[in-house]
C-alpha cells in the first residue's frame, strides 16, 4: 500500500482505534499483545513491571486497524520512577477509544482479597474515560479446575457490570479470538491509522534497548533487574549489517560486577542473545557491543528518566 494514502480506499464500514491494555504487574498484558500481534513487539518476563514505557502494536485486518497500547503494571509506589510508569497508564486511557483490562487468574483465586484492592485503583479512571471495557481474566490455562473460575467471574461482574468479561490464556492463544472480535467490533468507523503493514510505531533504538532489558531480567535474580537501565548510545547502518552501541547502567558498583559476571560471561552472553534476536527482527547482521556503567541514584535523576521516556 501506498504510504501517503494509505487511508484513502476505505469505505465507512472500516473500523479503527486504540485499545489501551491496563492491568496490575504481571498480569500478562505484554504476552496478549504478541498474542494478538502473531509476533513480538513487547518483552515479557516471569518478574512483574517488567514493561516501563507504553508499548504500541498495531494489528490490520480486512475490517479493521487497531493500536493496542500496552502500559506499565498499575500499583500504588511513592517512588517518582514507579509514578511515572503508572502515570504512562493513565495517558493510554486518555487517547483510546477501548480499554482492556487484563487479570491474573490465579492470583485472585490464591488471594482473593487483593481483588477489589487492585481493581479498585483503576476503576475510576476508567469510568472517566468512557470508553468501552472488556475485561480478560487471564491465565486460565494454569487452573486445572475450571469450576473455580464461576465465583470469580460472577465477583468481577458485580464490579465491572459494563465491562465485557472474556476467561482467556494470553500464552495459549485460548479464547483470544473471541476477545479480540469484540474489541474490534467496539472501535469507530474510520480509515486506518497506519500502513497495514506496520507492526509499531516504536522506533529501532527503543526496541533494541527493550531487548537488551528483557535479556537481563531473564537473566538476573531479585531486585537486580529493577535497578538497571539501557540505553542505545549509537544505531548506524552499514554495508555489512547494524551496528549497535547500547549501554547497561546500574546504581552500583557491586551491582555492576553481577552483570558483568565471571570474566565478563554474563554479560557476553547477554550480548550474544540480544544480537541474534536482533538480527532475526531486522533480518540483516548485527554487531553489538554492550558495556556497563554506573550511575548513582539515576530513578531520581529527571534528565535520565528524560531519555529512557519516562517523564511526561
Amino acid at each position: 500500500m501506498d504510504e501517503s494514502s494509505f487511508g484513502e480506499d476505505y469505505g465507512g464500514t472500516y473500523r479503527s482505534g486504540l485499545v489501551a491494555i491496563i492491568g496490575p504487574p504481571n498480569a500478562g498484558k505484554s504476552t496478549l499483545l504478541n498474542q494478538f500481534l502473531g509476533q513480538k513487539v513487547a518483552i515479557v518476563s516471569p518478574k512483574p513491571q517488567t514493561t516501563r514505557n507504553q508499548i504500541s502494536g498495531i494489528l490490520s485486518t480486512d475490517e479493521a486497524q487497531v493500536v493496542f497500547l500496552d502500559t506499565p503494571g498499575v500499583h500504588k509506589s511513592g517512588q517518582r520512577f514507579n509514578r511515572y510508569m503508572v502515570d504512562a497508564a493513565w495517558r493510554a486511557l486518555t487517547a483510546s477509544e477501548a480499554v482492556l483490562l487484563v487479570l491474573d487468574a490465579g492470583l485472585y483465586l490464591a488471594r482473593p482479597q487483593l481483588l477489589e484492592r487492585d481493581t479498585s485503583l483503576m476503576r475510576k479512571r476508567v469510568q472517566q474515560s468512557g470508553n468501552p471495557v472488556f475485561l480478560a481474566l487471564n491465565k486460565t490455562d494454569t487452573i486445572k479446575d475450571k469450576s473455580r473460575l464461576l465465583p470469580l467471574l460472577q465477583r468481577l461482574s458485580e464490579l465491572w457490570p459494563e465491562a465485557e468479561l472474556h476467561p482467556i490464556s494470553a500464552l495459549r492463544g485460548n479464547e483470544t479470538d473471541a476477545l479480540l472480535s469484540g474489541l474490534l467490533g467496539a472501535l469507530p468507523e474510520g480509515p486506518p491509522l497506519y500502513p497495514e503493514d506496520q507492526i509499531s510505531t516504536l522506533p529501532m533504538r527503543f526496541m533494541t534497548a527493550e531487548i537488551i532489558r528483557e535479556k537481563l531480567f531473564l537473566a538476573l535474580e531479585k531486585e537486580l533487574p529493577y535497578n538497571l537501565a539501557v540505553i542505545v548510545e549509537q544505531w548506524e547502518e552499514r554495508p555489512t549489517g547494524i551496528s549497535v552501541y547500547a549501554t547497561i547502567y546500574v546504581a552500583r558498583p557491586s551491582q555492576k560486577a553481577i552483570v558483568i559476571g565471571k570474566g565478563g560471561r554474563l554479560l557476553k552472553e547477554i550480548g550474544q542473545q540480544s544480537r541474534l534476536e536482533l538480527a532475526e527482527m531486522i533480518e540483516k547482521p548485527v554487531h553489538l557491543d554492550l558495556w556497563v556503567k554506573v550511575k548513582k541514584r539515576w530513578h531520581e535523576d529527571m534528565s535520565f528518566l528524560g531519555e529512557l521516556g519516562l517523564t511526561e
